[in-house]
C-alpha cells in the first residue's frame, strides 16, 4: 500500500490524499486550496494525479477546503463513486454549486480587463454543470454502517463531530500484495465535545494501524464555549453602547449556524438589546434549511431548547432576518440603527461581507468579529495581525473599526482535544501522519504525540511526499 498526500500537507488548505492499494486507487478528501489569490488560483489548476485512474472518493465533511475541488477532478475524467454522508452530500449540493458560481463570477470580471488588454481569456476551473455532473457520483452512508468501496477495501464513517455529516474515515484494508490486514484511520476535521447544535465527536477506541491527523489547533487551547457566549454578549453590548454595528465574517455553514443560535439564547434571554440581526448570505440561507432536514444529529441541548423555544426554530426568532436579493443585501448600508450582520466570507476573501466591511471598517464605532481560523494571506489574517490599512476591492481603507477575535466558536478540537482524540484508541498506531495544520501546529502535536502517549513513527510529511506502509 502506498500514500500520498497530495494536499494539506504542512498548510491547512487543499485536504487531498491518495491510497493505491490491490491496483486501486483511493482519494481521501479533494480540497480546495486556499490563501493567498494568485498562489491558490495556479494551485488549484494543477493536476498531480490523472483523474481517470482514481477509482473511488471518500470524502470526510462538505468544507470547501475538502470538497472544494470535485467537480474538477470529475471534469477531468473521473467517473467512480463519491462516498460520504447523506449530510455532507445534501450540503455539497449546495456549497459546490455556489463555488462554481464564484469561479464563473471571478472569472467574468479578470477577463474583461484581460480582454482590455488583449490577453488570452481564462476558464473557470468549474462551472456550475460541471457541479451537477458530479453530483450523480455521490453515494450517501449512514454513520456505523461497513460498506465495501474497491477491492480489499470496506470504508466506514464515524460521526467526527465538527460540522452537520462530518465523518472520521476508517478503512479496512486486506493487502493482498503484502498478505497483511490493516485498518487505516483518516480522521478528517475532528470536532469539540460541549459545543451546540452537533453530537460530540465519536472516539475510535479500538484503534488504528495507519493514522492520517489533523492538527489545525495544534499548538492552542480554545476558552470553554460558554466563556465564548459570555463574551459574545459583552461585544454586542459594547458595540451598541457606541452606536455602532457588529460585522461577523462567518463561514456559511457551521459557524454562521453556532452564532445564530447563540444569538437566539442571548436574546430570548433578554441579554442583549432588541436590535436587528442579519444574516446576509445566500448560501447559509440554503445551507440552514439543511441543517433542519438533519435532526437526527442534533445534541442533546439544541433538542432540550427547540422543546422550550416559543419560535420552536434554533436558526430563526423574531429579530433575525435572512436577506436573499443583492437589493436586500445593499439595503443594509444603509442601516441608521445598531445591528449584527452575519456575511461570509470567513476569511473575508469574497462574498457580501467584503461590502460591509468597505462601508464600515473606517468607523470606530463599529466592531469586526472574528471566529475562525484564517489562512494566511487572507484579509482576515491581515485583520487579525492588526493590520492598519488593508485592501478592499482594490481601494485602501484604515482599519478602525475595533477588531474583537473568539476562538471558543471553533468547530475543531484544541491541542488537548486532538490528543484526547489519540489517547482513546486502544490500539497505538505503527504510523502517524500529522497533515492539515500550519508548521508549529503539526510539530506540537507531533511532539505531544510522541512524548504524551508513546507514538512511534510519527510524520509530518511534506507536499506529494510518498509513503509504504
Amino acid at each position: 500500500m502506498k500514500i500520498t498526500f497530495h494536499g494539506a500537507a504542512r498548510t491547512v488548505t487543499g485536504s487531498q490524499h491518495l491510497i493505491e492499494v490491490n491496483g486501486k486507487t483511493i482519494m481521501l478528501d479533494c480540497g480546495l486550496f486556499q490563501g493567498k489569490r494568485k498562489e491558490a488560483f495556479e494551485r488549484n489548476r494543477n493536476e498531480f494525479f490523472p483523474s481517470s485512474e482514481i477509482d473511488c472518493l471518500v470524502l470526510s465533511h462538505a468544507h470547501i477546503d475538502h470538497s472544494g475541488r470535485i467537480p474538477c477532478l470529475v471534469k477531468n475524467g473521473f467517473s467512480g463513486d463519491i462516498y460520504c454522508t447523506s449530510a455532507t452530500r445534501d450540503l455539497c449540493a449546495v456549497m459546490l454549486m455556489d463555488s462554481a458560481h464564484i469561479q464563473e463570477k471571478d472569472v467574468e470580471y479578470v477577463n474583461r480587463r484581460r480582454k482590455r488588454n488583449g490577453q488570452r481569456p481564462f476558464e473557470p476551473l468549474y462551472t456550475k454543470a460541471d457541479v451537477a455532473n458530479g453530483m450523480t457520483q455521490f453515494v450517501g452512508l449512514s454513520y456505523n454502517r461497513r460498506h465495501p468501496i474497491c477491492a480489499g477495501v470496506e470504508l466506514t464513517l464515524v460521526d467526527a463531530g465538527h460540522m452537520l455529516g462530518s465523518a472520521h474515515v476508517i478503512l479496512e484494508i486486506d493487502d493482498r500484495e503484502t498478505g497483511r490486514s490493516q485498518r487505516l484511520v483518516f480522521s478528517g476535521d475532528i470536532g469539540r465535545p460541549d459545543i451546540p447544535i452537533i453530537r460530540d465527536p465519536v472516539p475510535i477506541s479500538e484503534g488504528a494501524d495507519i493514522l492520517i491527523m489533523e492538527s489545525t489547533y495544534g499548538n492552542r487551547s480554545h476558552p470553554p464555549y460558554p466563556e465564548s457566549e459570555k463574551q459574545l454578549e459583552r461585544i454586542v453590548n459594547q458595540t451598541v453602547s457606541r452606536g455602532g454595528s457588529l460585522l461577523i465574517p462567518a463561514f456559511a455553514v457551521g459557524r454562521t449556524q453556532q452564532i445564530v443560535y447563540a444569538l437566539h439564547k442571548l436574546h430570548t434571554a433578554g441579554l442583549i438589546p432588541d436590535l436587528p440581526i442579519f444574516v446576509d448570505s445566500p448560501l447559509a440561507t440554503r445551507a440552514t434549511e439543511i441543517f433542519r432536514l438533519h435532526p437526527e444529529v442534533y445534541d442533546a441541548e439544541i433538542r432540550e431548547f427547540l422543546l422550550s423555544d416559543d419560535d420552536n426554530n434554533p436558526f430563526g426568532f423574531g429579530r433575525l432576518k435572512y436577506t436573499q436579493s443583492v437589493e436586500q443585501s445593499k439595503s443594509l448600508n444603509s442601516l441608521k440603527v445598531p445591528a449584527v450582520i452575519i456575511s461570509s466570507s470567513g476569511m473575508l476573501e469574497g462574498g457580501r461581507i467584503l461590502h460591509h466591511l468597505r462601508n464600515r471598517i473606517g468607523d470606530q464605532r463599529n466592531t469586526i468579529l472574528m471566529t475562525s481560523w484564517q489562512a494566511p494571506n487572507t484579509l482576515g489574517r491581515q485583520l487579525i495581525e492588526n493590520a492598519r490599512t488593508v485592501r478592499i476591492f482594490g481601494e485602501e481603507f484604515e482599519v478602525n473599526a475595533r477588531l474583537e477575535s473568539l476562538d471558543g466558536f471553533s468547530g475543531h478540537a484544541d491541542r488537548d482535544g486532538l490528543i484526547q482524540f489519540a489517547r482513546a484508541m486502544q490500539k497505538k498506531p505503527q504510523r502517524t501522519f500529522i497533515v492539515h495544520g500550519e508548521g508549529d501546529s503539526a510539530e506540537s502535536l507531533a511532539d505531544g504525540l510522541r512524548n504524551q502517549l508513546a507514538f512511534k513513527n510519527v510524520y509530518i510529511p511534506e507536499p506529494l511526499q510518498s509513503f509504504e506502509a
